[in-house]
């Protein structure tokens, strides 16, 4: 399961790998892109990078963050732009796609949809076991999206054979 918390100068990742109710980190790192560079290069870039990602992993699926335009649209534009690179990279490889809105994550993963990043990186590190905090909040931001959807595709997936 790969994670991807979209954004046109950092674009976050995540992979972990679901072994019954075990998750274990496999990967996590921040793909980033200079403001100075054009645009259409940076989301190249951003496709580019995912594409590998996807093609080194071989994700059953990948979560996506939502594009929440809630504060400011320039921005939501932004990370609309390198969602749709990381979906293009998805689609080209057959890899199932969900997205989740930042409240869903932050509820799956910290128990409210109001939690603050750093309490978000404290419960990654904690579920996952891993021995100190992401680096960034982008990586775990990917992270927490991929745990999101291990948790909640089960029930989805018997929601819709109910």
């Amino acid at each position: 399961m790969i994670g991807i918390d979209p954004g046109t100068a950092a674009t976050g990742y995540g992979v972990v790998h679901a072994s019954g109710s075990a998750l274990r980190a496999l990967d996590a790192g921040v793909i980033e892109t200079a403001s100075a560079t054009p645009l259409e290069r940076r989301l190249a870039l951003i496709h580019e990078r995912v594409a590998a990602l996807l093609d080194e992993h071989l994700p059953d699926a990948m979560a996506v963050e939502a594009v929440y335009f809630g504060q400011n649209a320039r921005s939501a534009l932004a990370v609309g732009h390198a969602r749709g690179a990381a979906l293009l990279a998805a689609g080209q490889r057959n890899v199932e796609c969900a997205s989740y809105t930042p409240q869903q994550v932050k509820g799956a993963v910290c128990g409210h949809g109001r939690a603050e990043k750093a309490q978000v990186q404290r419960m990654v590190a904690r579920l996952l076991g891993l021995g100190e905090l992401p680096r960034t909040d982008h990586a775990a931001d990917a992270l927490a999206l991929a745990v999101c959807h291990l948790n909640r595709a089960p029930l989805m997936a018997a929601l819709a054979r109910a």
